[in-house]
């Protein structure tokens, strides 16, 4: 397995918001270009809830979710027995090295990878090898220089400075998504279709959520545990930004959103 280091991890604060996660709300952009008998693969499918649904899209087609770790792997195909999906699996893999045959896929999708990556024009042209000719490339990373929320916070003005600098040293791109075009012509695509969506989080219900969430990741995953080992924050720091993420979330006009670029890409 590659040596990348994930800045999210897999505490249960980060795999709330993987479990939250569909084909609606996280793949729209590729709905519209999947057909019956297709065949699919969800590269870093977590623990697989976009995954079965795209499953249900492409079904009869056999759809692979694969996932570096384990653990994800595990809770995945728990919650998506064979039984109940049968033409839907998941696989422990490794990006850089997908063991499958050139030209085994009609699409293969990435969700929010490549922005932890090292080395992303890797990534995707491994994507592209396992792509059949005319096959589809569907990749969508979000853009954390571009969040937006409101009230300001200085406090969450210092957490997203401090997320970049984790991310930086663990040499990945926080701000993906402006950069999610360039990385997919690098690898060898010729022909884009460039969009954007957002998540957002404006109810009491969503700002409980997501405040939350982020409250709890910021002083209790690998995030924060990076931060601290790496001397880029103290435990004080980390406790100021989770008290941020509480403030905002019972703000009765607070708002966050979260924008993600969306690349489609066929296969030459």
């Amino acid at each position: 397995m590659s040596p990348d280091r994930y800045t999210h991890g897999h505490h249960d604060s980060v795999l709330r918001s993987h479990r939250w996660r569909t084909a609606e709300n996280s793949a729209g952009f590729l709905l519209d270009h999947l057909a019956p008998g297709q065949s699919l693969l969800d590269v870093g499918c977590g623990p697989g809830s976009i995954t079965a649904d795209l499953a249900s899209w492409v079904e009869p087609g056999a759809v692979v979710g694969i996932d570096r770790a384990a653990m994800v792997v595990a809770e995945a195909e728990a919650a998506y027995p064979p039984a109940a999906h049968p033409n839907l699996r998941f696989v422990r893999g490794d990006v850089y090295g997908l063991e499958f045959d050139d030209g085994s896929f009609d699409v293969v999708y990435a969700h929010q990878i490549l922005q932890h990556l090292t080395e992303p024009v890797a990534a995707l042209c491994e994507m592209r090898r396992v792509l059949r000719t005319g096959g589809l490339l569907a990749v969508r990373d979000a853009d954390y220089g571009a969040f937006t929320w409101f009230p300001a916070d200085p406090a969450l003005d210092e957490w997203l400075e401090l997320y970049h600098r984790v991310t930086r040293a663990n040499d990945a791109e926080a701000d993906g998504g402006r950069h999610l075009p360039s990385w997919v012509r690098a690898a060898g695509f010729a022909d884009l279709t460039v969009s954007s969506s957002n998540w957002t989080y404006a109810t009491a219900e969503e700002r409980a959520w997501w405040g939350g969430l982020w409250a709890e990741r910021v002083t209790s995953s690998d995030f924060a545990g990076q931060a601290i080992d790496d001397g880029l924050a103290s435990v004080a720091q980390l406790e100021r930004f989770a008290d941020a993420f509480r403030r905002w979330a019972l703000e009765p006009n607070g708002l966050f959103l979260v924008p993600s670029v969306e690349v489609l890409a066929r296969r030459d």
